[in-house]
């Protein structure tokens, strides 16, 4: 037996009559190039604008941690062979105390494993 959609869902649904805009997140691959305990510089396939809020999912050694940023510049890096790269600066925005700590231990890391070379 199908149950009436009104006895299943939690809250009640409206239909749109028009228009209702929206747009859909979907995580893009980017190559991050330099990072602080405040922000990053990243490379993409894609322009990114200026002033854009977006959250971010960083690897970080195998720490994952996502994070909220502005991006403060960005600009076209490279162009080859029909492929445009573009390079962007993000601003983190209001992190918590455990993603800076993370990118603090990220960074540390790496600075002793180059100290070792």
């Amino acid at each position: 037996m199908i149950e009436d959609d009104s006895t299943v869902r939690r809250t009640q649904r409206i239909e749109i009559l028009g228009e209702l805009q929206g747009e859909v997140m979907i995580y893009e691959p980017m190559a991050i190039t330099e990072i602080s305990r405040a922000g990053a510089q990243i490379e993409t396939a894609f322009p990114l604008q200026i002033d854009s809020l977006h959250d971010f999912r960083m690897m970080l050694g195998v720490q994952s941690v996502v994070v909220k940023g502005r991006i403060v510049h960005a600009h076209v890096c490279d162009v080859e062979d029909q492929a445009t790269i573009y390079r962007a600066g993000i601003e983190f925005v209001q992190p918590s105390e455990r993603i800076v700590e993370a990118i603090g231990e990220f960074m540390d890391a790496i600075v002793a494993i180059r100290s070792r070379s």
